[in-house]
């Protein structure tokens, strides 16, 4: 069996065809930007974008996902330049949103599809959206203002 993460095929012997995806982008892809946060899908620190959805990869295991494209942090601006950023990745700079970083992946990855799905959100559809990603150092307001900015640019150049 294989699965695809980023692009890259990645053939999943018998023995890991039941562990969790995030082990398996982490210590298999060598994929490190993916946290290990709760181990029980509440904080949102391993999502991932599976076939373009946001979703947790502590509770996929790989055989869930063959035959799908994941992607996370380190593939999500594409494969172009491995300096590329993705617009949510350029906002976030723009706003100083990290603070500690931990949480900051899975937030990015969230931010991301959603905008994808409501690229002209409201505040109230942000707090929706994003509400299941936890942050210890409470960077919210500083997420919300950059998934704003993310929006506004996106809008601002498709017009």
């Amino acid at each position: 069996m294989k699965i695809k993460i980023n692009g890259k095929p990645y053939l999943v012997p018998q023995s890991l065809r039941n562990v969790p995806l995030l082990d398996f982008i982490r210590d298999v892809a060598g994929l490190k930007g993916t946290k290990f946060g709760c181990g029980k899908g509440l904080c949102g620190a391993c999502t991932v974008h599976i076939d373009g959805v946001a979703s947790r990869s502590c509770q996929e295991t790989t055989q869930e996902v063959a035959h799908q494209r994941i992607t996370t942090i380190e593939g999500l601006a594409g494969s172009a330049s491995p300096k590329q950023l993705h617009s949510v990745q350029e906002a976030w700079i723009e706003e100083s949103v990290p603070q500690c970083g931990y949480c900051q992946p899975g937030q990015i990855m969230t931010a991301a599809a959603f905008l994808k799905n409501n690229p002209t959100p409201s505040e109230e559809d942000i707090r929706d959206a994003m509400d299941g990603n936890l942050c210890r150092c409470g960077t919210y307001p500083r997420i919300h203002k950059a998934i704003l900015r993310a929006a506004k640019e996106r809008y601002n150049a498709n017009r």
